[in-house]
């Protein structure tokens, strides 16, 4: 699976297997280094589309655990808030 946008699109098989790796990835806080190398060298981008700290800072920390790199994009105040304007080709 390379993305997962809702649970509605989970098998049962894929929704068990989220369950056990958040079972183990659990275990690791009782560990001194609690950093996984699971995401080093690739980059974690969050886009929010409406503020909410406490989601965006639950999402960042998850991702620093695994070693990600993070980069946190609000939508607020950027072109995606403006709206959508097509362009009809000539």
């Amino acid at each position: 699976m390379k993305h997962l946008l809702s649970t509605a699109d989970l098998a049962l098989d894929d929704a068990i297997l989220v369950l056990d790796t958040a079972a183990q990835m659990a275990a690791t806080q009782g560990r001194e280094i609690k950093k996984l190398p699971t995401l080093r060298g690739r980059t974690v981008v969050n886009l929010f589309y409406e503020d909410s700290t406490r989601t965006r800072i639950s999402f960042e920390t998850a991702a620093k655990r695994l070693s990600a790199d993070v980069i946190n994009f609000s939508a607020k105040g950027s072109s995606v808030s403006k709206g959508s304007r097509s362009r009809t080709p000539r």
